[in-house]
């Protein structure tokens, strides 16, 4: 799907309009068209920005592309226009936490089997292995907290300062000035709003990647200690490969668009040779 598809190309006013109503109209739910279009100019910060003749245009034309359904004063979205008003929130705000979710569980797992296996062969204390466990996992989760943070805020705010840039330059194909004007105080403002929601999002993806990691690591090692051996290393290590060849590449592969056994060969390579050096390393100091 391009960018066309998206709606994200903007060569008429009514382009903005079409944005705006598509990430405000949720699944389900049957708006009242004057309540819609106050709840956009709320949205945006600028009341009466949005005219009330071009707004009524961009309803049908969302009607004739199948978008929307209307019934008298009220719309809903169709199913299509659902999945596209999903893809834009997905472009925009940065709204799916895919790799947020599967960073998490990878971290959290391999710290997990690594604490649990040596643990194991080195043959330590349970007081040693929780002090262990808790100071690795804590400092994991702080990092990978700290990583989504930074990283993400920077990353995201650069695409969006790329598609701002793209969507300013489609407006220049608008011949009238006023109408060109119009679009562009519209899209100055829904950025505006973009940068506040992607920064909100940037502090839940971390809290979210950070949560996962930690709890998917102490989960296994809480078994390793709370049942008697060797049922508890076993346990640990059942709960290792379900979380991994279940939730981590099901859920992987299922957002990401990639075969399953794909992302199985993928994930269960990248634990092995985690395991492996980080045993060795440990073996040598």
């Amino acid at each position: 799907m391009g960018l066309k598809d998206l709606a994200l190309d903007v060569d008429e006013i009514n382009s903005i309009i079409r944005i705006l109503v598509l990430l405000s109209v949720k699944k389900n739910c049957e708006c009242d068209i004057e309540v819609l279009k106050h709840k956009i100019e709320k949205f945006i910060d600028c009341p009466r920005c949005v005219d009330r003749k071009e707004f009524e245009e961009t309803l049908n034309e969302l009607l004739a592309k199948g978008l929307i359904e209307r019934k008298g004063r009220k719309i809903s979205l169709t199913e299509r226009g659902h999945y596209i008003s999903e893809e834009l929130k997905n472009v925009l705000f940065k709204d799916e936490p895919v790799l947020e979710v599967v960073a998490g569980l990878t971290d959290g797992s391999i710290t997990a089997l690594i604490v649990t296996l040596s643990t194991f062969l080195a043959g330590l204390s349970s007081s040693l292995t929780i002090f262990t466990a808790t100071l690795t996992l804590s400092a994991v989760a702080i990092t990978n907290f700290s990583s989504f943070i930074l990283g993400g805020k920077t990353e995201d705010l650069a695409d969006l300062i790329s598609l701002k840039k793209l969507m300013e330059y489609s407006t220049e194909g608008i011949e009238d000035s006023v109408e060109r004007n119009k679009s562009l105080i519209l899209l100055r403002r829904l950025f505006d709003v973009l940068k506040k929601e992607i920064n909100k999002s940037n502090i839940y993806s971390a809290f979210i990647c950070s949560l996962t990691t930690f709890l998917s690591g102490i989960i296994p090692i809480a078994l390793f200690l709370l049942i008697p051996p060797p049922f508890g290393i076993i346990a640990s290590l059942i709960f290792v490969g379900i979380t991994i060849g279940v939730f981590l590449v099901r859920y992987r592969s299922k957002k990401m668009n990639i075969r399953w056994w794909i992302t199985l060969m993928e994930t269960l390579s990248l634990v092995i040779i985690s395991v492996i050096v980080s045993l060795l390393l440990g073996g040598i100091t």
